[in-house]
């Protein structure tokens, strides 16, 4: 959309002597990122204008007017014939200003009764309401696909870790439930910032309200928002909901980081667990052997840019007195880079995820490495009566025998493991198997088959 160099008059310029400085006009102005509110603008400008004429502030013909000429304005800038000023500042004087040169007195008559503080306020919810609403679907997608997956996959089975260190075997599915409960927990914090993103401003004005009898609940009927704003101060210089939103979404972030940061490590050659299909991934310009995970690689490192625009905005509101400032101009950017960000994170992440290829059979004998199953030795000693610490301590140094006698577990004589406790008996060789490890897991949203299936199940009731 290109901008227009001449001159244009300052809807507010009644007060001034002198002309902005063209310094000024480049270095204040906003139309270059909040046009892309245009929309929003014109929706809350209709109900705005439907509102005034219900209320006899306005005639109903000039209100027609008004909406007629915002239409038409509308699919103007939809078809991209519309001239944004720089030196109308930002998308609510361009609109208005076009709607006067086109229809005349009505036009401006449409401010009436707001600011264009109460207006911003209204178009950035308007905004997030719609972002956060596709997010949460597209959020929804995702718990699906790794749903999907995690059905595939069922019996596969791997090894667990803690401290990057191989701890229990734990079925594939179960661990890529973990990832769908967290992205479930990221689905409710945004539907929970819905309900304070979803109120009405507009009416609040600069910071006072108005003498002028308006009808805020029915614009917010008009609208579709739960309900209104009680306090007209706090109404214009609140960033709540925006901050808010940019929270939930470096949770989501961190979220996909770190199961990016897996794939990353599993499609390594160190771990040989899954393979990235080509398309998601890159080569290097001088080693031809190389498949780079680079789509995981930006997913890990734009979740730093929206934690950058959560603490970005944060800074700008914290030293702000009441009521609106021009810093908080400042908001619109971070808002508008992270809600894109989001979306197109969450667009790749599926179709990517559901065309991995899991190597099971790798995951099946690293799952039975490293005395995986030791847990389950001294769980046995506990159901053979023994104290918990006691069967604790007598595992270990089992384990220590091993490693000293350079066998596993599964190898260990029966007359070493007579040597350590008088209670093990030749079925320990079958309870240490991997399979039968997981299997054995009986609490619940563990990682037997059936608990995983449950949690499956469960899930599936919550986003359907």
């Amino acid at each position: 959309m290109k901008n227009n160099k001449k001159a244009a008059k300052k809807p507010w310029g009644g007060r001034f002597k002198e002309k902005t400085a063209d310094s000024v006009e480049k270095y204040t102005e906003s139309i270059s990122f909040d046009q892309r509110l245009w929309k929003y603008d014109i929706e809350g400008s209709t109900a705005h204008a439907k509102m005034l004429a219900k209320q006899g502030i306005i005639s109903k013909s000039d209100a027609e007017k008004i909406i007629k000429g915002l239409r038409e304005i509308g699919s103007e800038i939809d078809s991209g014939k519309f001239r944004f000023s720089e030196e109308l500042e930002d998308v609510h004087m361009n609109i208005e200003a076009a709607l006067i040169k086109r229809i005349g007195t009505a036009g401006a008559k449409l401010h009436t009764a707001r600011s264009r503080n109460d207006q911003v306020a209204l178009d950035i919810r308007l905004y997030l309401r719609a972002e956060t609403e596709r997010i949460g679907g597209l959020i929804k997608s995702l718990g699906l696909v790794l749903m999907d997956i995690a059905e595939k996959y069922e019996g596969a089975i791997m090894p667990g870790y803690t401290h990057m260190q191989r701890a229990q075997p734990v079925l594939l599915s179960h661990h890529i439930m973990a990832y769908a409960q967290m992205f479930e927990r990221d689905r409710q914090r945004f539907a929970d910032a819905l309900k304070r993103i979803n109120m009405l401003p507009l009416g609040s004005c600069a910071l006072a309200g108005t003498s002028l009898p308006i009808d805020r609940a029915y614009v917010a009927e008009l609208l579709g928002f739960d309900d209104v704003t009680e306090n007209s101060i706090d109404s214009v210089s609140d960033r709540d909901f925006a901050l808010e939103f940019l929270s939930a979404a470096s949770i989501l972030m961190m979220h996909i980081s770190r199961m990016a940061e897996e794939l990353i490590l599993w499609s390594s050659e160190e771990f040989l667990f899954a393979v990235l299909p080509d398309a998601f991934t890159t080569g290097s310009s001088i080693m031809p052997q190389k498949k780079n995970p680079d789509v995981c690689e930006l997913m890990r490192g734009k979740t730093g840019r929206v934690y950058g625009n959560l603490i970005s905005l944060l800074t700008t509101m914290k030293g702000l007195p009441l009521a609106y400032n021009r810093d908080m101009q400042e908001d619109k950017e971070p808002i508008f880079d992270t809600a894109d960000t989001l979306r197109e994170t969450l667009k790749i992440l599926p179709e990517m995820l559901s065309r991995i290829e899991f190597r099971t059979d790798v995951m099946s004998v690293s799952a039975g490495a490293a005395f995986s199953t030791a847990t389950d030795i001294a769980e046995y000693l506990v159901q053979k009566g023994v104290a918990f610490r006691t069967a604790h301590e007598i595992t270990g140094k089992i384990v220590r025998h091993c490693i000293d006698k350079g066998c596993t577990l599964e190898t260990m004589p029966m007359a070493s493991y007579k040597t350590f406790s008088k209670y093990i008996d030749k079925d320990i060789y079958e309870r240490i198997k991997p399979e039968v490890s997981v299997s054995a897991k009986v609490s619940y949203g563990s990682s037997s088959s059936a608990s995983v299936k449950e949690q499956i199940r469960n899930l599936r009731k919550k986003i359907i």
